[in-house]
């Protein structure tokens, strides 16, 4: 992979834009590096983070480490020592072993800091030697920004390090800092006063010119408002002139910082040019691959961009879909039934729209036969899809609600089991644009909700169908019951929802079958496996009938992902005349290679 950063000085505007960051900082909260009890360090969560560091490291990219922990590990050596200095006066004081409650003493923050510092770099540096990866340990303090010199001197230091291929462990040196002043997070655009890790961080990326700056807390991201409450909704993409949206809550249980210090230093970084992503370092499920996920351009905690959001996210339109689906499935049969013919009435009525948009498409499509054939629509496969569409229509009438078997459990204890809908479902479908209205049907006619991520290819007539099938929806009221993925969402993130979607049906070659089944976390999928599109000729068949099969089976529509395969001849038909027929059928229509 070519790794180019940042181009003109900007920040990357899309998620899938972050693979391509070299200079990367990752900043650990206190939550993240130090155990719940405050009092030492989470070793297993920082060895998993290490891995991740080294791992990018060794792939060519120039990792730094703002890191916290000094206080929480210095803290455990004092209390150590506390201890072991009172057992051993103790012990003298009264002759014999026996201890009694000792009360520790509250330590001060600056001296746990002085001795916990060298014990924490060995930590990082025994762990980075693992990977053959050598580190580097800075302590920086406010003055070292807004001193000129000094603030060279870092680049400088910083610059060289990385051109050894060396990891530098930054960290504010909390044994001389001063108590940090209250609202001084940020002096004007051009500065910002170091108060934490959050704004050392931040001030460090830009100082730096590095791609990315990566946040790692003990939340998923950014909340509209406080975690915990009710209706908090994690934030996927956060546009700054949305600032005024959020409720924030308390600052963490360790640190100085909270999550609007976070969202402060993070808008001031990408403000100057780095992009930020703000996640959670702590969860055990993911903590092993948070960092490699968020620079894959995965869907992991928010990711900062001033690129205002052109519509609305996956979630929702998920959450909209569902309640219209229900809606949908309280609609009686007859009702869903005219919502599938209105919609073929406007597939007829509107194909000159249809048709424009599907040009565009195949304008900008590549020229490869297979692809041009899918994505290619006619006034005929039109007329075709819209016959299909009212025979839908006519089985819609008893999708939903049909008892299927009865049971008589004992005296008036009847027990039934009725067709009910699913719920939400994501159907995913490579470049067959004729695909849109069908399974739009038949999730009308079984009263499910559902979510539409077609191919790139056929962006344009995808938009058009779609704006066609809401109308349709729209006579009874339930607009929104079918949606359409338009943003920039990997497959893979959306295979993630399992709170939001309930079944996955991937339309398409084996390929992309495998694909969402492997992607899928906790969501069931309807897959399909590959056909035998097979044609036999047995010597007694009709010459009539063998001409028209193997014509209707591979020449109508070649790329039809059941049309035939493999067309099997008894050996007693070889060199006769209906064997050269065929062949010079298949030549006419230019299916035959051989």
């Amino acid at each position: 992979m070519i790794l180019q950063g940042r181009a003109n000085g900007s920040s990357f505007a899309y998620r899938s834009e972050l693979r391509h960051a070299k200079r990367i900082v990752v900043k650990l909260g206190s939550a993240v590096v130090t155990r719940g009890d405050e009092c030492g360090l989470a070793l297993g969560r920082l060895a998993s983070i290490v891995e991740q560091v080294a791992m990018l490291q060794n792939q060519g990219r120039e990792m730094m480490i703002v890191t916290s922990g000094a206080v929480a590990f210095g803290k455990q050596r004092l209390r150590h020592e506390i201890l072991l200095s009172q057992s051993v006066r103790q012990a003298l004081h009264s002759g014999h072993n026996q201890l009694k409650d000792m009360a520790l003493p509250v330590l001060e923050a600056r001296a746990c800091a002085a001795a916990g510092q060298s014990g924490l770099m060995a930590l990082y540096e025994a762990m980075f030697t693992q990977y053959s990866t050598c580190t580097a340990q800075i302590l920086v303090t406010n003055l070292d920004f807004h001193n000129d010199d000094k603030r060279q001197n870092l680049n400088s230091t910083l610059r060289e390090l990385l051109r050894m291929n060396i990891v530098p462990i930054i960290n504010t040196n909390d044994a001389v800092v001063s108590a940090p002043e209250p609202n001084s997070d940020l002096q004007g655009v051009n500065v910002i006063s170091i108060k934490d890790n959050d704004s050392l961080a931040a001030r460090l990326a830009v100082e730096m010119k590095a791609d990315l700056l990566i946040a790692l807390s003990d939340v998923e991201g950014l909340y509209d408002s406080p975690p915990g409450t009710d209706d908090a909704k994690l934030i996927d993409i956060f546009y700054p002139g949305d600032q005024q949206s959020i409720t924030f809550g308390t600052k963490s249980r360790v640190g100085l910082g909270g999550m609007e210090a976070k969202v402060k230093a993070a808008v001031w970084a990408l403000q100057s040019g780095t992009s930020v992503v703000i996640a959670n370092g702590t969860h055990p499920k993911v903590t092993g691959h948070v960092i490699t996920d968020i620079v894959e351009g995965k869907k992991v905690g928010t990711f900062f961009t001033e690129i205002k959001p052109a519509g609305p996210t996956v979630e929702q339109q998920t959450e909209v879909a569902r309640s219209c689906g229900r809606t949908l499935a309280s609609l009686h049969p007859g009702q869903r039934g005219e919502i599938i013919c209105q919609l073929a009435e406007l597939l007829t009525e509107r194909k000159e729209e249809i048709l424009a948009a599907n040009k565009m498409d195949m304008d900008l499509a590549i020229n490869a036969a297979a692809l041009l054939k899918r994505l290619s629509l006619s006034p005929s496969k039109l007329n075709s899809l819209a016959i299909g569409l009212r025979q839908i229509a006519v089985a819609a009438q008893d999708s939903v609600g049909r008892v299927l078997r009865r049971t008589r459990v004992a005296h008036n204890l009847v027990l039934e089991q009725i067709t009910v809908p699913i719920g939400v479902l994501l159907v995913i479908f490579e470049a067959r644009p004729d695909c849109l209205p069908q399974v739009s049907a038949l999730a009308i006619a079984s009263g499910n909700a559902l979510l539409l991520k077609g191919g790139k290819e056929a962006a344009n007539t995808n938009r058009v169908l779609h704006q066609i099938t809401q109308e349709a929806l729209s006579m009874h009221g339930v607009t929104d019951a079918v949606q359409l993925v338009s943003t920039r969402e990997e497959v893979e993130d959306l295979c993630r929802l399992d709170k939001m979607i309930d079944l996955i049906i991937p339309r398409g070659s084996s390929q992309l079958v495998r694909e969402i089944q492997r992607a899928a976390k906790g969501i069931p999928v309807l897959g399909h496996s590959e056909g035998i599109c097979h044609v036999y000729i047995d010597t007694e068949a009709d010459i009539d009938k063998v001409i028209k099969i193997v014509r209707d089976s591979k020449c109508d529509y070649p790329a039809a992902c059941n049309s035939m395969e493999t067309l099997l001849i008894h050996r007693d038909v070889l060199r006769t005349p209906l064997f050269d027929q065929i062949i010079d059928m298949l030549r006419t229509e230019q299916t035959c290679s051989r």
